[in-house]
């Protein structure tokens, strides 16, 4: 009988691994600027997606399914507190992609403004052209 959340897990991971290949390739051998920008943005994701993951605490008790970070009773006995400490996902990964996306948003915003700004004054985005211009 196949393990379909080890398999899933295994689809995970090498997704990730082809993101960060093919988010590295466009970064560094992709002459456009506008190419640059899209693998910067892959890689971002990437790395937003990885950070979730390793929050995620599915290979912990893989028979019991993990609960959201939030207790729901008013007066948490010990029992409720452990439960809590041993399934509930961890919250800080969360909210550091969540300030993560709006930086990166933010990132992106300026070097696509700068882009334009290239394009502009040089009439091409492609940085090997840009290299051989003077002034």
């Amino acid at each position: 009988m196949i393990d379909v959340n080890a398999f899933l897990f295994s689809v995970l991971v090498f997704s990730l691994i082809m993101n960060l290949g093919i988010s590295l390739y466009g970064i560094f051998w992709r002459p456009s600027l506008v190419k640059k920008i899209i693998a910067l943005t892959i890689l971002g994701d990437t790395a937003n997606v990885l950070a979730i993951v390793v929050g995620y605490r599915a290979w912990i008790a893989p028979n019991r399914p993990p609960i959201p970070p939030v207790l729901t009773t008013w007066k948490p006995t010990a029992t409720d507190l452990s439960k809590f400490s041993s399934l509930a996902v961890d919250p800080l990964p969360q909210a550091l992609v969540l300030t993560a996306v709006v930086i990166g948003l933010a990132v992106t915003v300026f070097l696509v403004f700068l882009t334009i700004q290239v394009y502009r004054l040089h009439g091409t985005t492609d940085v090997r052209k840009i290299a051989k211009l003077k002034g």
